[in-house]
């Protein structure tokens, strides 16, 4: 009886290779015709349901007082999240330092924001003005002032929604900081220090910017959950974000259901453009953990390989493990 001679990628022919037949996947298929089914079934309901008031939706998606919201919701969000990944890094390198003082500052700040719900601590920032009315720098533990202020002129409503929600997420995020600081190679660490560079550079230079590839991702998602946490500002309170300004409008003209839609729709809108970016700063600080081919593919023929082996291996990838906390 024959055998079958095949070849491999290079047209060298491998003999008595097993030609495998394809496995069916009936269970997919019909997977697959089910949720098309439930979603085709889910937007006619959408679209065809007379209680969206899809009319009042359009006619309010880019109302001037819904515009503005949005506009609070970014200045909220891109504020918050600078701040609090400054403080994150900050955070995760006392939480590594070597002096005990700074990793029990770091400890206590990550065990307090994250022990207490957001809504809480939005609600004693709101507070501020009552329970600190003015700030003052001078002697401690004396009544000698240099300089001094009311706390109103300072915390303002906006200035307490954004110093809420950085606090919080910099706790979080330090923990995702750290776990990306930790999954870089102590060897690296170790060269950097042989070659004198300082601990300052190496964290610079050498440490952080191999974590960036490991932090990007969570931190991303962190993001997202910010511009929906901009939501809770109503407790400080903050009146201009977009939660606020759709709701305001349902109760004006009794139709809650097509100002949700409002807002949902402008959320999606812009959580869709953030996981594009974030998408972009991924592939950007992936750069050298890429898919690469060895082998003929690459045009580096295997050494050790003897007539009717294949010459060419599989794409290998590198991969890295990485934890993140999430709120």
């Amino acid at each position: 009886m024959p055998h079958h001679v095949m070849e491999d990628g290079e047209g060298l022919p491998v003999p008595n290779r097993i030609v495998a037949k394809p496995v069916r996947k009936t269970g997919q298929i019909v997977a697959a015709v089910i949720v098309a089914l439930l979603a085709a079934m889910l937007l006619h309901g959408l679209i065809t349901n007379p209680r969206f008031e899809w009319n009042v939706v359009w006619k309010y998606l880019f109302n001037e007082r819904v515009l503005s919201g949005v506009g609070y919701t970014l200045l909220l969000t891109v504020i918050s999240m600078v701040v609090a990944i400054i403080l994150a890094v900050i955070l995760a390198i006392m939480r590594k330092s070597v002096n005990p003082v700074l990793r029990g500052v770091s400890w206590f700040f990550i065990w307090f924001f994250r022990g207490t719900p957001v809504y809480t601590q939005l609600v004693f920032w709101g507070l501020f003005a009552v329970l600190i009315p003015k700030l003052s720098l001078g002697i401690p533990f004396t009544s000698i002032e240099f300089w001094s202020v009311d706390s109103k002129t300072v915390i303002t409503a906006f200035n307490a929604a954004w110093i809420g929600l950085a606090l919080n997420e910099a706790a979080y995020l330090s923990e995702i900081v750290r776990a990306g600081l930790e999954a870089v190679d102590p060897g690296q660490t170790e060269a950097a220090q042989a070659l004198g560079m300082k601990r300052a550079q190496i964290m610079r230079r050498v440490v952080l910017p191999q974590a960036m590839r490991i932090i990007i991702p969570p931190t991303g998602n962190e993001t997202i959950g910010m511009l929906k946490t901009t939501s809770l500002v109503l407790a400080v309170p903050f009146t201009l974000e977009l939660q606020f300004a759709t709701n305001a409008i349902a109760n004006r003209i009794y139709k809650p259901i097509p100002l949700l839609l409002v807002a949902a729709i402008w959320y999606l809108f812009i959580t869709s453009i953030m996981m594009v970016l974030q998408s972009r700063l991924e592939k950007h600080f992936g750069k050298g953990y890429e898919a690469r081919p060895v082998g003929s593919s690459a045009k580096t023929p295997l050494p050790g390989k003897t007539d009717g082996e294949p010459k060419d291996d599989v794409a290998k990838t590198n991969e890295a493990i990485f934890t993140g906390l999430n709120a």
